[in-house]
């Protein structure tokens, strides 16, 4: 089963297309990552970003939106009706598809530390990763806001962030943590009155005394009273439920619901249930809605990269030898990777945590470089038949050109010769000291770093027989003689440990 793990992180900008379009770029930037909405809302000068991912990915994603937007937003000169404390206000993980809420808290706790040691931004944990009751709560934690943190966090023990420093920058601190699906949901009343918005807020949130798993809160908006609210268990407290409830106590006041506003996503689930209530089919199946029986019986999603392949075994000389050396280095860095992932914040593992962590971002680097490298050798071949189509060439001018793109034909497969290498020796210390379930795993990425890096060279050798610069051949060969040596050597150590600690040796 794929994993799939959503991330809603919280920005406080909301105005700014330029900051809050770069900060989702960001997000893009990570391979594998699908952003599924930017919600921007000028009033509260806030944005909901909300995408999806692989649990490495969606983790990646989140660190680098966070030092982004310590980069563009000033908290010292921000202003909106939401709450916040940061400029990355809240980055909460929420479990959907073959992970658990503990993977998630792992996620969270891994993500705060490398947020506060290499960005140094203060981080707190919250909802299910919270390190005490007292910080369950967001409210509790981002109490008095950005201006009441700023003047405490250096003095007031309470307000000692979980990781980075407790130091006041302008850039605030970040609340990361994990919870259920969490509904944002809006509803407008025709008042401008906002003490009635607060006493209905006041009246149906849980804190005071009203639903459970409702947050709420009155806004002035546009002119218009806002009942804004937070659903954090909708099937337990239903979208239904909560609308009726808000619409009592608005005619109790005399006014009305006019409209309602969905900030971010909706589980398809929720609005069932409300149709289900409004149209009286209470008897109504799931199964008897189309989309759900068209959607029965799928299949998981197929991760075969069955167009690599077609075009491997295609009649075309690209992608060749040199774009399988790279994805068999990258997949020797994604080996790692999960390995690394699978021994950080391990107790049994402890005495290499901050090892592992930094194995586990090195990797990650590994397999996006390799990744990248795949479609670079496909490039810097047809780099070198391009100058050979073109008949327009003088000869003098032919030969210059087809000696540098036959240099950088030979100079991208030597990349993926050094990042492989680099691969295989995170993996076989990751068989040495990593999670012991996982040792024939990291040896598997061992070799196949190993054919990575052979076959690579391969593309080398063979571009430097037209190469007329013999200095740079001679330190090409250099090179590629001690890697491959080093390579192939570290493979049978790391066959032996494998088979040492798995226990068949």
């Amino acid at each position: 089963m794929q994993q799939l793990v959503e991330c809603v992180p919280n920005f406080s900008e909301g105005r700014n297309t330029a900051v809050y379009t770069a900060i989702a770029d960001v997000i893009r930037s990570v391979r594998g990552i699908n952003v599924l909405d930017v919600s921007a809302d000028p009033d509260h000068n806030r944005t909901v970003i909300t995408y999806v991912g692989a649990p490495a990915d969606v983790e990646e994603a989140a660190f680098r939106a966070i030092g982004k937007a310590a980069e563009l937003i000033d908290l010292d000169t921000h202003q909106g009706e939401h709450p916040r404390i940061g400029a990355t206000d809240v980055c909460p993980f929420i479990p959907i598809r073959g992970v658990t809420i503990n993977d998630c808290v792992d996620m969270a706790k891994r993500l705060g530390q490398r947020v506060g040691d290499e960005l140094g931004i203060a981080v707190y944990l919250y909802g299910n990763a919270a390190t005490s009751p007292e910080r369950e709560k967001l409210s509790d934690i981002r109490q008095g806001q950005y201006e009441l943190w700023k003047q405490e966090v250096e003095t007031n023990p309470a307000r000692k962030p979980d990781y980075g420093p407790a130091q006041a920058k302008n850039w605030g601190a970040t609340v990361i943590g994990v919870r259920p699906f969490l509904i944002a949901y809006n509803l407008y009343l025709n008042s401008d009155n906002v003490d009635i918005a607060e006493k209905i807020s006041r009246t149906i949130r849980f804190s005071s005394g009203g639903l459970r798993y409702v947050q709420a809160k009155g806004f002035l908006v546009e002119g218009q009273a806002q009942v804004s609210m937070n659903l954090t268990h909708f099937e337990k407290t239903p979208l239904h439920l909560v609308q009726e409830m808000v619409r009592r106590e608005a005619a109790h006041y005399g006014v009305a619901i006019t409209r309602a506003e969905l900030v971010g996503m909706i589980p398809q689930k929720a609005l069932m249930e409300s149709a289900k209530y409004y149209l009286q089919l209470d008897e109504m199946l799931d199964e008897q809605v189309l989309e759900y029986r068209l959607h029965e019986g799928q299949e998981e999603v197929d991760l075969t990269p069955h167009a690599f392949l077609a075009g491997v075994a295609s009649d075309q000389p690209t992608p060749g030898g040199g774009s399988v050396a790279a994805l068999a280095g990258a997949l020797a860095a994604s080996l790692a990777q999960m390995v690394a992932g699978l021994t950080v914040n391990r107790k049994k593992y402890a005495e290499v945590q901050d090892r592992m962590t930094a194995v586990l971002a090195e990797a990650n680097t590994l397999r996006e470089q390799l990744t990248a490298a795949i479609n670079e050798d496909a490039a810097a071949f047809e780099a070198v038949m391009a100058v050979f189509r073109n008949k327009e060439l003088a000869e003098s001018e032919r030969e210059a050109r087809v000696q540098q793109a036959t240099i950088g034909a030979a100079e991208v497969p030597l990349r993926v010769v050094r990042l492989s290498h680099r691969a295989a020796q995170l993996a076989g210390e990751l068989a040495q000291v990593g999670n012991i379930n996982a040792v024939t795993d990291a040896t598997a990425g061992v070799l196949l770093a190993l054919a990575a890096v052979e076959t690579a060279a391969l593309n080398v050798q063979i571009n430097a027989t037209t190469v007329k610069d013999k200095a740079l051949v001679k330190q090409w060969q250099a090179e590629l003689a001690t890697l491959i040596g080093e390579t192939a050597e570290l493979a049978q150590r790391v066959k032996a440990v494998a088979a040492e600690r798995g226990g068949f040796a």
